[in-house]
């Protein structure tokens, strides 16, 4: 079992906002350069969208449970047939999206235990809490050519330290696609 994050990000890091749903000055920068950099399996998740589950923060859920369930293309079905599980505490409801459940327990717990591969996108909140247990396997990062100077990064300043290692590259239309593993040594602050 891995955990793997997937983010959108820019060259400075910022995480928030990719396609523009938040309204925020800066929002939408990923989908200002096409379907050819954002559209279908631009992760590269493979097996592990098909064997693994999809675990979401409510607002990320909340978006997505109102994008796939309409998409009908190949990657469309997988997004739609792979269990979710939903960390929030407010949100009962998750019928809007077939093969969603709300995590009933403590998340780092739920993760430590699940036998399949977990898969988390967006979610930032979610992100940070399984990176301060470090629970995060692999980073999978598509990189966009833009500087923002504002907006919520990927791994913060006064976040936990991570030994990374790159694994691949991969240019993906007008973004970079970087697979990063955690390679679980300690970190000196």
């Amino acid at each position: 079992m891995s955990v793997i994050v997937i983010e959108f990000i820019t060259l400075d890091g910022v995480v928030s906002d990719p396609d523009g749903s938040a309204g925020t000055p800066s929002g939408g920068w990923a989908f200002r350069y096409g379907p050819e950099s954002v559209a279908g399996d631009k992760f590269r998740l493979g097996s592990a969208l098909d064997d693994g589950v999809l675990l979401l923060g409510r607002r990320t859920w909340d978006l997505f449970s109102r994008l796939w369930p309409g998409r009908d293309d190949p990657f469309s079905a997988r997004m739609n047939a792979v269990p979710k599980l939903v960390a929030t505490r407010t949100l009962t409801d998750v019928s809007a999206w077939q093969n969603s459940r709300v995590l009933d327990r403590d998340l780092a717990d739920a993760v430590r235990s699940e036998r399949r591969d977990v898969v988390v996108t967006g979610s930032l909140g979610v992100v940070r809490r399984l990176m301060s247990h470090r629970l995060v396997d692999e980073y999978r990062l598509l990189t966009f050519p833009v500087v923002l100077g504002t907006g919520q990064r990927l791994f913060p300043a006064d976040g936990p330290p991570a030994e990374l290692e790159c694994v691949s590259v991969e240019q993906v239309g007008a973004a970079v696609l970087t697979r990063h593993r955690s390679t679980g040594r300690p970190v000196a602050r």
